[in-house]
This record gives C-alpha cells, structure tokens and sequence, in this order.
C-alpha cells in the first residue's frame, strides 16, 4: 500500500517526538507533555466541529469529566486507608461520599474515564439532536451545561476540593509519580495515545460513517430525505468527541497533577475551538497541529508578556475567520490541489467563432 505524502509526514513527525526525551530537558519534555494530551481533545473537536458541522463550546465539559474521574482514584490512593482525603476533613466530612467509593479501584476509574465523557455527551447529545436543534443554540446550550457544571464544581467545596482542585498524587497503578524517569514514560503513553487517536479517527473517518457524517454537515435536510437518521450519527460523533476529551483530561491530569474548575471553565473550551479553527477544522493534522502549535506559543508568549496573550488569540481567531475560513491546512491543500483543465468548446461555439 502506498502511503501519501502527509501520511508519511505525520509519521516522521511522531518518530522524531518520540525520541524528544533524549534531546529536551526536563521544562520542554513536561509541557509538550501536557500539550501532546490537549491535542486528543482537539481530534475530538475535530470530528463533532470539522466533520459533523456542530460547533460545540463545551467540551471542557467531558475533558473534566475524564480528569476528575482518575483525579478522585489517585487522590483517593495517596490518602491512608481507612481516611478521608485532606480537603474533606478540612471541610467537616464525617464520611466518604458514595460516589467516591467505587473509585479506590483502578480498573473502574479507568472505565470511567471513557465511560463518563461518552455517557455524558451521548445524554447530552440525544436531547438537543431529537428535538433537532441546530446551530449557535447548541453552542449556547453546551456552554450552559459547562458553566453549571464548572459552578457545581466550585460550589462542592467538600466533594470536590472546590476552587482548589484535586492534587496532590503519589502513585498511579503502583508507579511513584515523582520517582526518575517518570516523565519520560509519561510522555511516551501521551504519544501513544496520540497516535492511537489519529489513526483511530482517520480509519474510522473513511468509512461510510464518515461520509455520512460530511453529508450531514453539508445538507442535513438532503441527508435526512435519502432515508438517513441525522440524529443518531450526530449523537455517535458527539460522543466520540467526548470520549476523546475525557481520555485528553485524564493524561492532562497526570501530566499537571492536578485539576481544578480554572482547567475546564469556558476560556479553555473557546480556545480548543480557535487553535482548532488556526489549524483547519476539516483537518484531522490541522486540527492537533494547531493546538500543539498555539500552546507552545501561548507557553511563550503569556510568559514574556501576560497581559497580552489574550488579545494575541483573539487577533488570531479574527484572522482566520476573515482570511482562512478553512485554517492553515485548508490553505495548504487549497495551493496543492492542481488547476482544473480548460473546458473544451462546443461544436456551436466554434461554428460561431468561425462565423465571426
């Protein structure tokens, strides 16, 4: 089978990041990291966005549902057996909740952290697209759900750690996380994640599944009348894109170590949404690229000057609507793809240029 050019590419690029630890230290290995895990996050905007044609504002929704559910295991680990962890007892807690128990196991926090995100977006998805809602309210409604659930957060000081977040991990299926070389594997499972949910999505994306899903976003109504049910592959879509949200919380948490409301609120789902957009919302490469690539200049940027990152974003989702509608990798292909042939002239158009 012959590979393309960009398929060849992309794995060049994955080859050369997972040699990165050999040639960074200890600062850039952690936050490409961290940046590496936010980009599952956007292949998930990707699918629901690029590809379905719904614009979603809440996905920090199932990103925290992910981190919260492995946070709640490793915090639950890291406390003696028999306690309650620290920032219940500071907050009067006499017992456990019910909901935290079942997460002392790591393979049911595991399960969770993809079982939850899809639940979620599944229930979310079935409610708005039944009733086929479409358009900025569903932008409206996602981001209304994310700010309940950030405000339970932050309201939950004995449940959840509050505005505090959950933190302080020791240990995650056995392995200390702040013994040596620990980044390093860490690292390396992000990556083979990343790989996974790149080659996972692009498989899937090629099937009919994927076609249908194109068709959907282009002409829902033409769609429905060739006897497809939109609903059910817009519900399918969104709760991929929160499966892959959840499992992008998760590794972002363990890169961190720690989450909190601040993690998830609106500001971070916006941004998944325009580094998506800088880097082409149809593009399965675009879409990570341009979130790995404008995190690592927000990292530069915000540090030099704070003040002025967000004004940098903001021009940046300007420019994009405005002069790249369909991001970097549209405007790449736009430059390969080969001018069309001239259309020969009909036999009526030359017999009148002869005439003439």
């Amino acid at each position: 089978m012959k590979l393309s050019t960009s398929t060849m590419a992309v794995i060049a690029v994955l080859i050369a990041l997972a040699f990165a630890p050999l040639y960074l230290g200890a600062y850039p290995l952690t936050l490409l990291g961290r940046v590496l895990a936010l980009s599952i996050a956007a292949v998930g905007v990707m699918v629901v966005w690029g590809r379905a044609g719904i614009l979603s504002l809440g996905q920090g929704l199932f990103f925290g549902l992910g981190g919260y559910a492995l946070a709640m295991h490793l915090k639950l680990v890291a406390t003696p057996r028999g306690e309650l962890p620290d920032f219940m007892l500071y907050n009067g807690v006499e017992a456990l909740p019910w909901f935290w128990a079942p997460f002392a196991s790591a393979p049911f926090a595991l399960a969770m952290v993809l079982i939850l995100p899809a639940a979620a977006a599944g229930l979310v998805a079935w409610l708005m697209f039944r009733r086929r809602i479409t358009g900025v309210y569903v932008s409206i409604i996602t981001q209304a759900l994310l700010l309940a659930f950030v405000t339970w957060l932050n309201g939950s000081q004995g449940l959840t750690s509050g505005t505090n977040g959950v933190t302080d991990f020791q240990t995650f299926l056995g392995v200390n996380l702040r013994g040596p070389n620990v980044a390093n594997g860490l690292y390396w499972v992000t990556l083979l994640f990343v790989a996974l949910a790149l080659c996972g999505t692009a498989l899937l994306l090629r099937t009919p599944f994927g076609a249908i899903l194109t068709a959907i976003r282009d002409n829902e109504n033409r769609t429905r009348f060739l006897g497809f049910n939109p609903a059910a592959f817009k519900i399918a879509a969104f709760m991929l894109g929160g499966l892959l949200a959840g499992v992008s919380g998760a590794l972002y948490t363990l890169h961190l170590g720690t989450i909190s409301p601040a993690m998830i609120g609106t500001a971070f789902s916006i941004e998944l949404v325009v580094w998506v957009a800088l880097g082409g919302r149809a593009s399965l490469i675009g879409a990570a690229a341009g979130l790995v690539l404008g995190q690592l200049v927000k990292d530069r940027i915000s540090s030099a000057a704070p003040d002025a990152w967000l004004y940098v974003m903001g021009s940046l989702f300007v420019l994009v609507v405005l002069v790249m509608p369909q991001g970097v990798a549209g405007l790449l292909q736009g430059r390969r793809r080969p001018a069309p042939l001239p259309t020969p002239p009909s036999p009526l158009t030359r017999e009148v240029s002869d005439a003439v």
